[in-house]
């Protein structure tokens, strides 16, 4: 039981049986990492070991073990010991907490007897991912966003930091509209040292916006991976009756139409907006996956990893 204002540590999020799922698959994320690490290997770059590098500022989700309390005394400001670390790659993941992302259809896989909104289903994709990279000694990071950055928790390969993503992931909510390309522009260039990067998203945005973002991340030489989450209502729309219509992220926006009406040409509008983001990501040599919330999220991981590899 988690008391008034305490913070989940979110590791029930998965079940016994997705994460006997998931160790298994630990040979194949490593396809994710081709390119960055083959083999653990010591790399010039500053993380948390043992050979002590410099001081940084200290950032929200860093190890109060780290904090050089002598360096506070003398400047008054917090600063974090950094070292030569083992390891060369980063994930950062980053979860579309926006107002969308809370439809829920008829459709919908369930998770603890439950059917699953697009939100719950991010969430647990994201908690697979950084379960599966810290797993293999790699850092993984967090950050979800609507309008702005709701959390942002810098990439670390330390057991203890897995509760540390997975409480995040717990507590965070759907907030506000998606303003997707600027959050993503701002992480390119938080983000400064080459990795990975995990796009969590049902993608409703200005697809040139978003592909514009991405190809921030790849300039910056990060590798790019785009998990596009819908709700299966949204990819067929299969409804049948003169129904009202709201926009998730404008609540006041209401519509009644007629599905037959509309189908084929939001139908055709969606297939064009899918179109456009999974070809420009081929451009860029960033991997797209559509999926859907109808399946089973750790099956639809499986299958990718499997398919990357």
């Amino acid at each position: 039981m988690v008391g008034p204002g305490a913070k989940s540590d979110g590791m029930g999020m998965l079940a016994p049986e997705v994460l006997a799922r998931i160790h298994r698959l630990e040979l194949l994320v490593r396809g994710v990492v081709e390119g960055f690490l083959a083999g653990r290997h010591k790399s010039p770059y500053k993380g948390f070991s043992v050979e002590f590098a410099e001081h940084r500022e200290y950032a929200p989700g860093d190890d109060l073990r780290d904090m050089d309390w002598r360096a506070y005394g003398k400047s008054d400001r917090y600063y974090v010991k950094q070292y030569i670390e083992e390891t060369n790659l980063r994930a950062m993941i980053l979860v579309d907490a926006s107002r969308s992302m809370k439809y829920r259809g008829d459709l919908a896989a369930k998770a603890d007897g439950r059917m699953l909104n697009k939100f719950e289903y991010a969430r647990l994709l994201a908690a697979s991912l950084a379960h599966l990279t810290i797993h293999q000694q790699d850092a993984a990071g967090l950050a979800t966003f609507d309008t702005g950055i709701r959390s942002y928790i810098p990439p670390r390969s330390r057991p203890s930091h897995l509760r540390v993503l997975l409480g995040d992931l717990c507590d965070a909510r759907c907030g506000q509209e998606t303003a997707i390309a600027p959050i993503l522009h701002d992480i390119a260039e938080r983000s400064r040292r080459r990795g990975l990067m995990v796009l969590i998203s049902d993608l409703m945005d200005d697809p040139e916006e978003i592909l514009q973002a991405l190809h921030h991340f790849r300039h910056r030489k990060h590798e790019v991976i785009v998990l596009h989450v819908m709700a299966e209502e949204e990819l067929t729309f299969p409804f049948e009756q003169q129904s009202e219509f709201r926009d998730l992220e404008r609540s006041s926006h209401l519509a009644q139409v007629s599905p037959r009406a509309i189908r084929a040409e939001y139908l055709d509008e969606v297939r064009r907006h899918v179109e456009k983001i999974e070809q420009g990501c081929g451009r860029m040599k960033a991997d797209y996956v559509g999926l859907s919330t109808r399946y089973d999220f750790d099956e639809a991981l499986s299958r990718y990893l499997a398919r990357r590899k």
